[in-house]
């Protein structure tokens, strides 16, 4: 039996990666787990691109599909510049339902200074919601580029604003009716604007001018515990954060105690997990800080006998060795 969401990395390794056509020189780094973004040789800079479809929300899906697949080029230290839109739309949609769509894609691309260059829509035979598939450019500047698998024993672990941001904005939208009775509609108000949180380029650009970064990834499905156990697979090390150290905010807190889901595993675009050298960590949360970005040293990287996991509240561990599924699909697979 197979769980909705990511195929398992053991999945992934017997039959995705052993069929993947020909060997380039120029792929510097192709599929592998963990990694957010291809990088491709091209002379003086390298070519990042990265493919990522949205199937979990409907009511914000342009806006999230546009932000989602810039913050994997951001997590390579470059900036996203170009993007191809593929729109699977089922038969039911409303021309109105497109245009909405249109254009959130249109104005997230613009505050993020991207240029759609093409892609593809259709009407699809039995889908029951629209699905978009965004694959998105961006160049480095000379040859520098920061990959998953780069964090290093005695690296300091940063984790920008918070935990289960994305699912925190699709939960309210979505399940808004589940949730009447159980929180309140203030709280659910503001936590539907969470969905103006998803992007991290800005986190991603400003941890790379200080310096220091070995590795970044974003938050996205699985949450923070997926994404801190794929740098530790992509680097071959071990993890140790401390939940007592992991921001939540509030309207996440209330909604996903609500849900009776866990918010350490539910999906968290807006989140950058950053593996830095320990001397510069702090001048990275302080000029995260500058940016109006809020940054906090979580955990460290250690030798990857001693183990990845996150020490939890009540004493007990997480362990991020093990497979982990998204908890956002417990509730929307019943909705």
């Amino acid at each position: 039996m197979v769980h909705a969401g990511k195929l398992s990395p053991e999945t992934l390794k017997k039959i995705i990666f052993s069929n993947l056509g020909v060997t380039d020189p120029r792929v510097i780094i192709g599929p592998q787990v963990g990694e957010d973004a291809a990088v491709i040789d091209f002379g003086d800079r390298f070519l990042i691109t990265h493919a990522d479809p949205i199937t979990g929300a409907i009511e914000n899906i342009g806006w999230l599909s546009v932000n989602i697949i810039a913050n994997d080029i951001a997590t390579r230290g470059a900036r996203p510049r170009w993007l191809l839109v593929v729109m699977l739309l089922p038969q039911s949609i409303k021309l109105s339902q497109i245009k909405q769509i249109m254009e959130q894609i249109n104005e997230a691309a613009t505050s993020l200074d991207m240029a759609i260059v093409g892609g593809h829509t259709e009407i699809t035979l039995d889908i029951d919601r629209p699905i978009l598939i965004m694959t998105a450019f961006g160049e480095t500047n000379g040859k520098m580029v920061i990959n998953t698998n780069g964090a290093k024993v005695g690296d300091a672990i940063i984790v920008t604003k918070g935990i289960a941001i994305e699912g925190t904005a699709i939960l309210s939208t979505e399940m808004a009716d589940s949730l009447k009775g159980k929180v309140d509609k203030e709280t659910i108000r503001k936590a539907q604007r969470f969905v103006r949180m998803i992007s991290v380029v800005k986190d991603a650009m400003t941890a790379t001018e200080v310096g220091g970064v070995h590795a970044m990834h974003d938050a996205t499905e699985g949450g923070i515990a997926t994404g801190l156990q794929e740098v530790a697979a992509a680097s071959k090390v071990g993890i140790r954060v401390n939940e007592k150290n992991i921001p939540i905010f509030e309207e996440t807190k209330k909604i996903c105690n609500a849900l009776e889901i866990d918010p350490l595993k539910t999906i968290s675009s807006g989140m950058l997990i950053i593996a830095a050298d320990a001397k510069k960590a702090n001048e990275i949360v302080e000029a995260l800080k500058k940016a109006g970005v809020q940054g906090k040293i979580v955990g460290e990287v250690v030798k990857k006998d001693e183990g990845a996991y996150i020490l939890r509240k009540d004493g007990s561990k997480l362990d991020l060795s093990k497979p982990l599924e998204e908890e956002l699909w417990k509730c929307l697979k019943f909705k």
